[in-house]
């Protein structure tokens, strides 16, 4: 190991049989590019950690919520003129899509990490079974 990160050593012709893919020239050209960008920059490590693919799509959520209310603000002020009350109203409409198009694919990533179970799936089943009632026993 060379510093802090570990070096990607040759991969041997019997790894690949057991489902190992060797890197090309080009992508061992890169990743050693990238092995040296991150030792000169130490903070960038850092920086490329902390952000996930969750960070990154609850902070378009929170810029299209805040979008959403400046769209309502200027929906508010049609009295002013009906082209900003129009304007508004598109901009509610699409931050209203953003936001659904993001808290969508958060939703299936926390379900796909959850193993593919709902949370609630087993109590819902048991509260609808409930409501159905019991069927009665032949006697």
């Amino acid at each position: 190991m060379r510093g802090d990160l570990p070096i990607i050593e040759e991969v041997r012709p019997e790894a690949a049989r057991e489902g190992v893919m060797p890197l090309s020239e080009h992508e061992q050209r890169i990743l050693e590019q990238y092995e040296k960008e991150l030792q000169q920059d130490p903070h960038l490590a850092k920086r490329i950690g902390r952000t996930s693919t969750y960070t990154h799509m609850a902070r378009r959520v929170r810029l299209a919520v805040t979008s959403f209310f400046a769209g309502f603000l200027m929906l508010l002020l049609f009295f002013v003129s009906l082209w900003v009350a129009v304007v508004g109203f598109v901009l509610m409409l699409l931050s209203g899509l953003v936001i659904y198009h993001y808290l969508k694919r958060i939703g299936r990533e926390q379900f796909l990490a959850r193993g593919g179970r709902l949370p609630m799936s087993g109590w819902l089943a048991r509260l609808a079974e409930r409501f159905r009632g019991r069927p009665e026993k032949p006697s």
